[in-house]
C-alpha cells in the first residue's frame, strides 16, 4: 500500500479529476481511521461539508484531508515517543509495558481505530485532532466507564450491527464494549442500504 503522505498530495492535486482526488482521499482514511473507516469519512464529510457533486467545492476535499493529517500527526508523534521510551526500558531490562491508564492498555480496535464508531452516524462532533489529543493523553482505570473519546461518563446505550450488539458512550457514540450476537439479516441489510447514502454524501 503506497503511503498516506502520497495520497494527500494527490488530494491537493488540482490537476487530477476530482473523483481520484476523492479516491485518495478514501485511500487516506483507509490509512488512518480513528474512528474506523465509516465513521471518519462520515465524520469528515460533515466536518469539511463535502458536498454530494464534488465538483462544486473540490477545495472540501482538501479541508478533509488537512484534518486528518493534524490528527495522525498527533498520533505519528505519539508513536514516536512510546518507540523511543520502549527503547530505554529495554535497554535497563524492563521487558513487559506497565499498564498507566493509556489507551494502549486495551489496545487499538477494529481496523486500527482509536476509538471506535460502530455507527457511522454517531461520533464525536469536535475536529480530530482535539478528540485525538484528548484520547493520547487519556489515563482511564480499566473498570472505569468514562470515555476516553469525549472525557465523560454519560452513561451508555445499545446498537445493535446484525453481528455484534454495542455498548455506545451516550454523548459521543464511541463503543465502550461489544457482545457478539446472531446475525441478523434484516438489520445488517439496513445498514448497507444507510452506508451507501452516507458514502455519496446523500445524508
Amino acid at each position: 500500500m503506497t503511503s498516506f503522505e502520497t495520497h494527500r498530495r494527490r488530494v491537493h492535486d488540482a490537476s487530477l479529476p476530482v473523483r481520484a482526488r476523492h479516491a485518495a482521499l478514501r485511500t487516506c482514511v483507509v490509512c488512518f481511521a480513528p474512528y474506523g473507516f465509516r465513521a471518519t469519512y462520515h465524520h469528515l464529510c460533515r466536518s469539511a461539508r463535502i458536498p454530494a457533486d464534488l465538483r462544486s467545492d473540490p477545495a472540501s476535499l482538501i479541508r478533509a484531508v488537512e484534518e486528518l493529517h493534524a490528527a495522525r500527526g498527533l498520533w505519528v508523534a505519539d508513536e514516536a515517543a512510546f518507540m523511543a521510551r520502549r527503547r530505554q526500558e529495554k535497554a535497563v531490562g524492563r521487558r513487559h509495558i506497565t499498564s498507566d491508564g493509556g489507551w494502549r492498555d486495551r489496545g487499538r480496535g477494529p481496523a486500527g481505530s482509536l476509538a471506535y464508531c460502530p455507527d457511522p452516524e454517531r461520533h464525536p462532533t469536535e475536529p480530530l485532532p482535539t478528540v485525538l489529543g484528548r484520547i493520547l493523553r487519556s489515563r482511564v482505570p480499566a473498570a472505569s466507564s468514562t470515555c476516553r473519546a469525549c472525557g465523560s461518563d454519560a452513561g451508555t446505550t445499545g446498537w445493535s450491527c446484525g453481528h455484534y450488539l454495542h455498548r455506545l458512550c451516550a454523548r459521543c457514540g464511541v463503543s465502550l464494549s461489544s457482545q457478539e450476537t446472531d446475525a441478523d439479516r434484516a438489520v445488517l441489510a439496513a445498514r448497507e442500504e444507510r452506508w451507501k447514502e452516507v458514502w455519496r454524501r446523500a445524508v
